[in-house]
């Protein structure tokens, strides 16, 4: 068995960011609304989170980091339910564009709240303060993984 206490500090770190991210979704997953995945959240999220009114579903799927045909599938669920509609690009007829609908921002903020009562758990062992004291590292590794990927 190895001694974490040898292993670089930057693969410590990335293993604790990656257990968390592992935790954290198999919890978000548990809670949300019936229908909605957590692709499709993070694809509400997204579209919400940035203030797109309109993407293309490349757009989305590069931007969540995903491969296309896995960005389809997620579309097409989310399509199902009523929470976005896609549309030919009025500026492309080959393309597709994305857009929320009321019924979308509505899930998206349920799913929050329900995911908010899961950050209770966080906060119980960490305080505010210092996960806003951790928020600029963190913000520097993802840009430097951001900057460094294809």
């Amino acid at each position: 068995m190895s001694d974490r206490r040898n292993d670089p500090t930057a693969f410590v770190f990335i293993n604790e960011v990656s257990i968390i991210e592992h935790l954290s979704r198999t919890a978000a997953e548990r809670v949300l609304p019936e229908g909605l995945s957590l692709a499709g959240f993070t694809v509400l999220n997204h579209m919400i989170r940035l203030g797109h009114e309109r993407r293309a579903p490349a757009q989305i799927a590069g931007a969540v980091q995903v491969t296309k045909g896995a960005m389809t599938g997620t579309l097409k669920r989310l399509e199902a339910e009523g929470w976005i509609s896609v549309t030919a690009d009025p500026d492309d007829g080959r393309g597709k564009v994305v857009m929320l609908t009321p019924e979308g921002r509505a899930i998206r903020e349920t799913a929050l709240s329900v995911l908010a009562l899961q950050l209770e758990l966080v906060l119980r062992a960490v305080s505010e303060d210092e996960l806003r004291q951790a928020i600029p590292v963190l913000q520097k590794v993802r840009a430097a993984l951001d900057a460094a990927r294809d």
